[in-house]
């Protein structure tokens, strides 16, 4: 099940250490394997090519179950929603499994993007928790679905917002849309961001929102404001690149540290060899286009995202 290559390094804070003692994590520094190169696509569908005289029974087959649906299969709904936060029009991304959701509310986790934008790999991670069994929220933070692959646009675009008071309100109104769908449960609300949605995803619980946990891969770490501590609701999953030169560790000690001083909930996890962006496959394009300290690493990648779920299953019961 485990292969013996690089180690990634968790610090949990006082308040987790409890919870993990249990499942064998002797203190708030561990050592884990790295899991095994057939887990690397775990959540992929797998596709079998059919025998050639079987092509057209199995077309016929495909094309009913899309056209008419069968109970007891997932039927999965992913459409664009317009919103809107003191008159800029908005367009989230809404995906979630009707043959689920039917049955009552379930958890919903709302997703805050890269700097890039509600681009194709976001939505491609919503449809990844909807077929989970949550309702997933994709949120718009710049308007209008803006996306970009250009370093300096994605700069401008998010500057808007960073360190602004534009950020947690724009991450409020998308909270408030994932749950206007009455499919999620208001009480089991969690978020995760990427890269630049990770700072968002802070942001919102900074504020004192009504959400349970969250999840930030290879985000931005901004400190806990000093009177937010008694406002915070939720629990924190950091997963972060060892090599990420872009959250350095200065910016990463002052963090922990105010996580620490403000007595948090929280789990850091660190994978060695990971650099900025490490989640998302297209970030060696990026770096190869000239944006320096971003690569995509397959390990760190399905690791990371298998944390989540384990986040998850400790945060919802289930």
């Amino acid at each position: 099940m485990f292969s013996v290559m690089s180690p990634q390094l968790i610090r949990l804070s006082r308040r987790s250490l409890g919870r993990v003692a249990s499942h064998g994590v002797g203190g708030a520094i561990s050592r884990v394997p790295t899991p095994s190169l057939e887990r690397r696509y775990a959540d992929t569908p797998t596709r079998f090519s059919p025998r050639p005289h079987r092509c057209l029974k199995a077309s016929s087959v495909s094309l009913f179950i899309l056209t008419f649906g069968i109970t007891g299969y997932a039927k999965m709904t992913a459409k664009m929603v317009s919103y809107e936060q003191n008159g800029t029009k908005l367009e989230g991304y809404l995906a979630y499994d009707d043959s689920i959701t039917a049955k009552g509310k379930v958890p919903g986790i709302l997703i805050f993007p890269e700097w890039w934008g509600l681009n194709d790999y976001i939505k491609s991670r919503a449809d990844q928790l909807a077929a989970m069994g949550y309702v997933a929220f994709a949120a718009d933070m710049y308007g209008g679905a803006q996306t970009t692959t250009e370093p300096e646009k994605a700069r401008e675009l998010s500057g808007q917002l960073y360190g602004k008071p534009l950020m947690a309100e724009r991450a409020r109104v998308a909270l408030d849309e994932l749950l206007k769908t009455g499919l999620a449960d208001p009480n089991k609300i969690a978020t995760i961001g990427f890269c630049f949605g990770g700072a968002v995803s802070l942001t919102l619980a900074y504020t004192g929102a009504p959400i349970a946990g969250v999840v930030t891969f290879h985000g931005g770490l901004i400190p806990v404001p000093a009177d937010a501590a008694q406002k915070i609701n939720a629990k924190f999953l950091i997963l972060h690149g060892a090599l990420d030169p872009m959250v350095n560790k200065e910016a990463v000690d002052k963090f922990l540290q105010s996580m620490n001083d403000a007595k948090l909930d929280f789990q850091f996890v660190e994978y060695s060899g990971a650099l900025h962006a490490f989640t998302n496959p297209a970030a060696d394009k990026a770096r190869a286009a000239g944006l320096n300290g971003v690569g995509y690493n397959a390990e760190a990648a399905t690791r990371s995202w298998e944390q989540m779920k384990m986040f998850f299953r400790e945060l919802f019961g289930q």
